[in-house]
């Protein structure tokens, strides 16, 4: 019995936690430097228009497209090492490979699956209607977009680790209720996607919590793991490629009529199921040759990994790209008067690319960091951790809900520590209790986790709505 190591997972996988945000920091240097410069070159647009130096209509949207732009290379480049850090780490794939793998996933997502959410903040959390003057939608976007990287900005200067999605959304509520007035702000709505801020990790949690269980009983822990490994990795990930594969098709159905996607869903799934299973079978194979006998879970679940961190990619893209697209679609819009705004592709296709664009550019360091052995999570566990958060964030998207990647992953951080110790207890339970002082420790460790998730939620809505309400009332009265 490992009794010496029991109990120590979650706490490890939360220091390295802690680590992944100082290493977020570090690598975040020259894009925070670069978002200073922006929000500099913003203020000097926007007080050119004050002077009649410029047009208010190109103004607004020139200074809304490079602040988007900030936004897009900010997010590519911290939220990166989500997706990329494990399989580079545990060796599936090469750095440079491994970041255009997930820029490219980055872009699909955005483009085929960035819909919703970006609909939701472009139409949802204001009511479009009452945005009557074109000019007027247009500020009221840039001021939500200005505030939220104000935010961003000073927050990481500081050293605090703050969410794209909930600065977006605080943004655009702040703007809308300085322009508009309270009853502008659609509060449902509002209501709805916070609550799913506190949902998503839960549900994170749950989802790695068993799959850790599962990949632990049936594969780690038998009797002959190699052949466990050739029998359930290939069904688990040809279930998760399929269940995927279901999804993209499911994307295609507002182009297409209900009665004529639906029976495309099953076979597709089905078809995309058996060739996932045939080829990880295939390689997992190959591992087990040139591990010479070898079955460590790092070798194992190689394959899974680069699987979990394409559809990682796919998903960030999909959720995080509302945030740069939403407004962005408003601002394009331009002389939009009335009704909702209809989204242009060619914003998704925009924030798509700034956001491969910000993984190419400065995520590198930060995946070689996480990539370490100072924050990599152990292969089996990072397996788990990004399957749920994909298949988490991935479900949000397609409600149109914006969460943050990071407190999703956390979430399933705490999913699989706390499957792993009802597993230990489970395993052993003769085991001596702990001492009161060990007992306490790990309580205050694990809580400081949560009240930093609580605090960049309960902080950073308002901040953000201050900063995009100032905004707002200071550029409609210099214009």
């Amino acid at each position: 019995m490992r009794t010496g190591r029991s109990f120590h997972t979650l706490d490890k996988d939360l220091g390295r936690v802690t680590n992944t945000e100082a290493a977020q920091r570090h690598a975040f240097r020259p894009v925070w430097r670069l978002g200073l410069a922006v929000l500099l070159l913003v203020a000097a647009l926007i007080l050119a228009t004050a002077f009649g130096l410029g047009n208010t209509d190109y103004a607004a949207l020139a200074a809304g497209l490079i602040v988007a732009g900030w936004l897009g290379l900010a997010i590519g480049s911290n939220d990166v090492a989500n997706s990329l850090g494990p399989a580079v780490g545990a060796g599936a794939i090469g750095l440079l490979p491994g970041l255009l793998l997930v820029a490219l996933a980055e872009v699909a997502g955005a483009s085929l699956a960035g819909g919703a959410v970006t609909d939701r903040l472009a139409n949802g959390i204001i009511d479009a209607r009452a945005l009557t003057v074109g000019i007027e939608a247009q500020i009221v976007m840039l001021s939500a977009l200005v505030g939220a990287a104000a935010w961003i900005t000073t927050a990481t200067g500081i050293g605090l680790p703050v969410s794209t999605s909930h600065s977006i959304v605080g943004g655009i509520a702040g703007a809308g209720m300085a322009a508009l007035g309270t009853s502008a702000v659609e509060w449902t709505t509002l209501a709805i996607i916070t609550s799913t801020w506190l949902i998503a990790p839960l549900i994170a949690g749950a989802v790695a919590g068993l799959l850790v269980i599962f990949v632990r009983l049936q594969v780690l822990d038998a009797a002959d793991r190699a052949a466990a490994a050739r029998v359930w990795l290939p069904l688990l990930v040809g279930a998760m490629s399929g269940l995927f594969a279901s999804y993209l098709v499911l994307l295609a159905r507002p182009r297409l009529p209900l009665l004529s996607t639906m029976p495309m869903v099953v076979p597709a799934g089905v078809a995309i199921a058996l060739i996932g299973a045939a080829l990880m079978r295939r390689k997992v194979n190959a591992e087990l040759i040139l591990s010479d006998g070898k079955t460590g879970s790092k070798r194992l679940f190689r394959p899974a990994l680069l699987v979990a961190a394409t559809m990682m990619g796919f998903a960030h893209g999909a959720n995080d790209v509302g945030n740069v697209a939403g407004p962005l679609s408003v601002i394009l819009a331009g002389s939009a008067t009335t009704g909702s705004f209809v989204m242009p592709v060619g914003a998704l296709l925009m924030a798509g690319l700034a956001i491969a664009l910000g993984t190419l550019l400065f995520g590198r360091r930060l995946v070689v960091m996480v990539g370490s052995g100072i924050t990599r999570l152990n292969a089996g566990r990072a397996f788990c951790v990004s399957l749920a958060t994909a298949a988490t964030v991935l479900a949000s998207s397609a409600l149109g809900l914006p969460v943050s990647t990071t407190h999703v992953a956390v979430g399933g951080i705490f999913g699989v520590g706390f499957a792993r110790e009802w597993l230990d207890r489970r395993r052993n339970k003769s085991r001596s209790p702990m001492p009161a002082e060990e007992t306490r420790r790990r309580m205050l460790i694990r809580r400081s986790h949560v009240a930093t998730i609580a605090a960049a939620w309960v902080v950073t809505v308002p901040a953000t709505a201050l900063l995009g309400g100032a905004c707002c009332l200071l550029i409609l009265r210099l214009t």
